[in-house]
């Protein structure tokens, strides 16, 4: 049955930024297919909620909470799993972001901030889980990107240029990982989670990036955590190296953040 392809039973998954958006519905999604979880962030009871569904699906669920931006609680974190949960399959980097500001107001200082939290942090993570998913022979990693790390839109200088930098390493890591961990990434568009809350508490400019996407939406994370499920699973097994784009088929960035002419 095809559909049997997109079973993680017996696995184990490491999802960062496990609390909420993103984050929470790949670890509910995995709970579903079948898989174990470990999830980290900085807030426990976001995480504890999380965790109930997923032990209500019958699933085990770890809950590390931890600012992930310490790279040493990321070493930390596949430890803990692997001696808890026995192993480790998946990797769901999805610990990031950045706000948006002009480029006359970016300093290098939050250039490197915007790298750390989104580049560092996926490469310490692998790293530290990288023995566990080479001894599975089918470890699976997917990175979380974004559109603004293809597309040019002013305010994302320090951002995007992470998260582009995010989607080219997803590339050299699969190279230098395959045959045994597959290396993927997926890049979301204007998702509707607590990360866009500012946008989408104004009617003007929720309107504004519906009418500008062609699906005429915004994204869901379960969008994302679906495109996630494939990845890991066997049903993307002749899948690494590459970046799957979920953004209601943008080919322009969607709202204006109206940073004025130098």
């Amino acid at each position: 049955m095809i559909l049997d392809l997109f079973r993680l039973d017996g696995k184990v998954a490491v999802v960062t930024a496990g609390g909420r958006g993103i984050g929470a519905a790949c670890a509910r999604a995995f709970a579903e297919a079948g898989a174990d979880v470990a999830i980290s962030a900085r807030t426990e009871e976001q995480l504890e909620a999380v965790a109930a569904d997923v032990r209500a699906l019958g699933r085990r669920c770890l809950v590390v909470p931890a600012d992930l931006d310490d790279l040493s609680n990321l070493d930390a974190l596949a430890q803990r799993t692997a001696d808890e949960l026995g192993r480790i399959d998946i990797v769901i980097n999805n610990v990031g972001g950045s706000m948006p500001a002009p480029l006359a107001t970016t300093d290098v200082r939050a250039l490197e901030q915007a790298f750390h939290f989104n580049v560092s942090t996926a490469f310490q993570l692998t790293k530290a889980a990288l023995p566990h998913l080479v001894a599975t022979g089918n470890g699976a990693v997917v990175n979380i990107t974004s559109l603004v790390g293809r597309l040019s839109d002013r305010g994302f200088a320090a951002y995007g240029t992470a998260k582009a930098a995010l989607a080219h390493m997803t590339r050299l890591m699969a190279s230098d990982v395959a045959p045994k961990v597959r290396v993927n990434g997926i890049a979301p568009g204007s998702i509707a989670t607590s990360a866009l809350e500012m946008v989408l508490t104004m009617d003007e400019l929720r309107d504004e990036m519906v009418a500008k996407t062609p699906l005429k939406r915004l994204g869901v994370a379960d969008d994302i955590a679906a495109a996630a499920l494939y990845l890991v699973s066997d049903a993307g097994a002749f899948v690494t190296g590459k970046i799957l784009e979920v953004d209601g088929g943008l080919e322009a960035p969607n709202l204006d953040m109206h940073i004025p002419d130098f």
